[in-house]
C-alpha cells in the first residue's frame, strides 16, 4: 500500500504529479451533481468504493443545499420584507450546507485522501464545475 502522509507534509515535501478532474453530471438537468465514474489515474491510490462514496455524499449534500423547503421560503420572504438586509445578520440554508460540505471535504482529506498522497479541492473553489483531485509525488522517493 502507498506510504501515508499528512496534509502539511504533502504541501511542503511533495510535488504535484497530476490533477484529476471529476466533471459535473447534467443528466438530471442543472442540479449540482458530479459524475461517479472512477478515474483510472486513481486506481493505485484509492479504493473505488471509497471514491464513489465521497462523490455520492457530495452529490447528496449539494441536493440538500438546493432543496426548496419551508426554511428557504421563509428566508425569501424575510429577505423581501427587509430589502435583503436580513442576510447581513444571518446565514442562508445554502450557506450553512456549503460550510457542511467544506467540513466534510476537510475530513476526507485528513482521513482518506491525504494519507494516500491526494488532495480533494472543494468544488466551490472551481465554480462548482469540477471536483479537482491533486495527486502528489513524494519527493523523498526521488532524492
Amino acid at each position: 500500500m502507498a506510504e501515508t502522509h499528512s496534509l502539511q507534509d504533502l504541501r511542503q515535501q511533495a510535488a504535484v504529479a497530476a490533477k484529476v478532474f471529476i466533471q459535473r453530471d447534467y443528466t438530471n438537468g442543472t442540479l449540482c451533481q458530479f459524475q461517479t465514474k472512477f478515474p483510472s489515474d486513481l486506481e493505485t491510490r484509492i479504493d473505488k468504493q471509497q471514491f464513489e462514496e465521497t462523490v455520492r455524499t457530495l452529490n447528496n449534500l449539494y441536493a440538500e443545499a438546493e432543496k426548496l423547503g419551508s426554511q428557504s421560503y421563509i428566508e425569501g420572504c424575510l429577505a423581501c420584507l427587509t430589502a435583503y438586509t436580513i442576510f447581513l445578520c444571518m446565514e442562508t440554508h445554502y450557506e450553512k450546507v456549503l460550510k457542511k460540505i467544506a467540513k466534510y471535504i476537510q475530513e476526507q482529506n485528513d482521513k482518506v485522501y491525504g494519507p494516500r498522497g491526494l488532495l480533494l479541492t472543494d468544488p466551490i473553489e472551481r465554480g462548482l464545475r469540477v471536483i479537482e483531485i491533486t495527486i502528489f509525488e513524494d519527493r523523498s522517493l526521488t532524492q
